[in-house]
């Protein structure tokens, strides 16, 4: 079957069905990175499990010609410079995202996965991380979780056993090997199930790495039952 682009709330799309018949399927978003669109990531989507109901988004932000952004990024002397602002309106968009998936394609609202690439395992991190009501795990590769978005004490409660895996490049140019590493130290410091690896690689995803989320995202859907 090929893939039709749709637009839900609000967001371009691009979705597989589960391959695997299911009353009320588990949800898999894909969220790409900076400069790139929702066709990025749907490529990955023959080596991803089929149970999973499959839609990969295209962020909100033209760049022009097939390039989208979640979130403004300045580059400095210092590195990139995320809009902190920016984020926090993609995060609270993508909740809205995610409220009208579960309605429209009725799956199951317990068995919401993320997995994002560089931005789009940044805005990944920041809706798991602050309102883990609506995730059921999420896999960040190739980004960084920024500390705007750690939830207070209050709130770290809710991320009990949330399940997590940090994939990063040791020889990442964009977000540097260091970001990866930053964003599982912070991420230590919570009650998650944090899963932290590293590959050889630039900023992408091999297929080692794609290797490892995919079995950990079936792994994830095992241990929740059918």
């Amino acid at each position: 079957m090929e893939p039709k682009a749709t637009i839900f709330a609000v967001l371009v799309n691009l979705s597989r069905p589960p391959i695997v018949p299911s009353d009320r399927p588990p949800l898999l978003v894909l969220l790409h990175g900076f400069g790139s669109n929702e066709a990025d990531l749907f490529a990955l989507a023959p080596e991803l499990d089929g149970r999973f109901q499959i839609v990969s988004l295209r962020a909100p932000i033209p760049l022009g010609g097939p390039s989208f952004a979640w979130f403004r990024l300045d580059w400095t002397p210092n590195g990139l410079v995320a809009d902190a602002a920016g984020a926090r309106q993609a995060r609270d968009l993508l909740v809205e995202e995610l409220d009208d998936l579960v309605a429209r394609l009725a799956v199951d609202q317990a068995r919401v996965y993320l997995a994002g690439f560089s931005q789009g395992a940044i805005v990944a991190a920041a809706v798991t991380l602050t309102a883990p009501e609506k995730v059921a795990g999420a896999a960040l590769m190739s980004g960084r979780v920024m500390p705007e978005m750690l939830p207070g004490d209050a709130e770290r409660a809710k991320l009990a056993g949330k399940p997590i895996v940090v994939t990063h490049g040791t020889y990442d140019d964009v977000l540097p090997i260091a970001d990866g590493r930053a964003s599982r130290d912070l991420l230590a410091q919570l009650p998650v199930d944090l899963t932290y690896r590293e590959y050889a690689m630039g900023h992408g995803v091999s297929p080692e790495c794609l290797r490892d989320v995919s079995t950990w995202l079936g792994e994830r859907l095992d241990a929740a039952g059918p």
